[in-house]
């Protein structure tokens, strides 16, 4: 049976607020129920006060940039589980995130030659960028090579040039696994570490260090590149809060990256027994052409070797090796390399840029009451850092798409409006089987595009006309206007949105967006009165807050869902939703909550 929803408004009783709560709820000025306007350039909320003053303005954003950086718990996961993360890594991306290093005998040519076969240690060896070529051009070289991922030795094993008489590859984490049980004590004459302890804590680089100067001869080198301070990675982090600590950050994928300046690495190495032969900044500009963008890269590259006064005669020695660590010079080589210098594949696009390989998504399919979707979404494993909340798909979603396919008289006939839909969109998917007219919309560009293909592959031609999505940042009025023409200023006879109510500077433009655009119907005992459903998980915003803020701009709470008052389902308006169809009995979680507004 569905249940009828006429939305008949007589017998339901007044719901009662604390006014103390009411007093202290979401505003941080002295909101008056008219003394809300909407700034059209900026999106913010200013209270009219004294008409005699200027008016003061509130920034509202829905993504707060608190920058706060990584919490405590997270950090330390991210430690506890670095091995986890970088199997994860090499899963995916195999041997193509970083590009075969062939310009390692340009660079380093002298270090390699010369005085017989050469012993190499390939520090965090990943899938082999670097041993192989080496062996290409050195065949009478050994080269031992270590990393903490196993999935990462699987790949160097697995290599068609691969052969134990040239290579030994064996898991070990540098930070607490000695080298010993593997080579011999001074036996190495290369140390290799090309974008390598970058991915190591800042506190634990001097095991390390300390670790691979067991293993070296007394003449021996360590040949260093990795990331430069200033690097347009590190920048794009330094609007997220994805830093660790100082010059550390988490990546989307939960592997961290750690961006040097001369004056840490010079100090580092010193301290441990080493001293700096050679140190360069390199910067370049790369281009992409096919995405237009242009990326400025900086990698730091250095020798260095044992401080035991064996190579104090060295020819190769510079003046770098004399500099002190409290003021050390930058030397930066610009644009004098070609592109096989570069170690970072494409890969690193979303690192820098926000822009998402293909690889970073997944496809879930759902099963909702006899609807079948298969929706893109983005991999759970990118989620805990991603700043776009509408990349995922929400439990509340689920729960009112069911509701929906249970009770299509709630949208029969109707126009609808999404707010906050995200990419999965299978709210207003189901609805547009069933109304005239549905928007999908948010206010985030990666959703929407998303969100468009999505729609575009799961429904068919006929509801596929009746559903547009929109860009909509909430109190953005030249948003709110171009929403107004898709419905010829006639208003949304519903207008819904599920978990859109977790950051409470988003509430009050929110009700003020849904007061622009919700039908101008008054709030009586017609048939078809226009309403306003929130589904949500109560979290920073709890109900008391989010009914002043209603409030404000004339919603009233008319049913929610569950109710305090009544265990009898069929005298509630939501309740009738889940009578006869088994959809409480299915719920995905007993903490979700529906509340019904209409307008006063």
């Amino acid at each position: 049976m569905t249940a009828s929803t006429n939305f008949e408004l007589k017998n339901l009783p007044e719901r009662e607020i604390n006014p103390e709560k009411l007093e202290t709820a979401v505003t941080t000025g002295k909101w008056g129920k008219n003394d809300i306007s909407i700034n059209p350039k900026i999106g913010t909320a200013m209270a009219s006060g004294d008409q005699n003053l200027p008016p003061k303005t509130q920034r509202l954003q829905i993504y707060p940039n608190s920058n706060s950086g990584v919490s405590p718990f997270w950090r330390e996961k991210y430690e506890r589980e670095a091995k986890r993360y970088w199997d994860v890594f090499y899963k995916r991306h195999k041997d193509r995130f970083f590009k075969d290093r062939h310009y390692l005998d340009k660079e380093w040519g002298d270090y390699f030659s010369g005085g017989g076969r050469k012993v190499i240690l390939e520090a965090g060896c990943g899938a082999g960028n670097t041993i192989f070529p080496v062996i290409a051009s050195y065949p009478d070289a050994f080269v031992y090579a270590c990393d903490f991922s196993p999935r990462a030795i699987e790949l160097v094993k697995t290599h068609e040039d691969y052969k134990e008489s040239h290579v030994s590859a064996f898991v070990s984490d540098l930070t607490a696994d000695d080298l010993c049980k593997e080579i011999h004590p001074s036996s190495v004459d290369i140390v290799t570490m090309i974008f390598m302890l970058s991915a190591v804590s800042p506190e634990k680089m001097p095991l390390v260090l300390q670790n691979v100067r067991k293993v070296m001869k007394p003449n021996g080198y360590v040949l260093f590149r990795d990331y430069a301070t200033g690097d347009l990675a590190q920048e794009r982090f330094s609007g997220k809060d994805q830093m660790i600590s100082d010059n550390f950050y988490v990546r989307g994928d939960g592997t961290r990256a750690y961006y040097f300046s001369n004056e840490f690495l010079t100090n580092l190495f010193k301290e441990n027994g080493f001293n700096v032969l050679e140190l360069d900044v390199y910067c370049k500009q790369v281009e992409n052409r096919s995405r237009e963008l242009i990326m400025n890269r900086r990698w730091v590259q250095a020798v260095f070797c044992v401080s035991d006064g064996s190579n104090s005669s060295s020819s190769k020695e510079t003046d770098t090796n004399h500099l002190d660590g409290d003021n050390v010079a930058e030397k930066i080589k610009q644009n004098n390399l070609n592109d096989s210098a570069i170690d970072l594949s494409e890969g690193v696009a979303f690192d820098m840029f926000g822009v998402l390989p293909s690889s970073e998504y997944e496809i879930i399919e759902i099963n909702l009451r006899g609807w079948n979707f298969k929706i893109s979404l983005l991999s759970k494993e990118f989620q805990h850092t991603c700043k776009s909340t509408g990349l995922m798909l929400w439990e509340s979603a689920r729960l009112m798409a069911s509701v929906l396919a249970e009770n299509p008289n709630i949208v029969a006939g109707k126009r609808v409006l999404e707010l906050g839909c995200g990419s999965g969109g299978i709210c207003s998917m189901i609805a547009s089987r069933y109304a005239d007219l549905v928007v999908a919309t948010d206010g985030d560009g990666f959703a929407l595009d998303l969100l468009s293909k999505n729609v575009a592959s799961n429904i068919e031609r006929q509801s596929l006309t009746k559903l547009t999505t929109k860009r909509l940042e909430w109190g953005n009025k030249d948003h709110i206007e171009s929403i107004k023409e898709v419905v010829s200023s006639k208003g949304f006879d519903v207008i819904m949105g599920t978990d859109v109510t977790y950051i409470p500077e988003a509430i009050l433009p929110l009700f003020a967006t849904a007061k622009e655009l919700i039908a101008p119907s008054e709030c009586n005992e017609n048939d078809n009165v226009p309403v306003l459903i929130l589904c949500h998980i109560f979290r920073r915003v709890d109900e008391p807050t989010l009914l002043s803020a209603a409030a404000q701009f004339g919603f009233r709470l008319v049913d929610k869902w569950p109710s305090e008052t009544s265990t009898n389902l069929s005298q509630s308006i939501i309740g009738n939703w889940f009578m006869d169809n088994g959809l409480k009995d299915d719920l995905p979680s007993t903490a979700l909550n529906i509340l019904l507004f209409c307008k006063e």
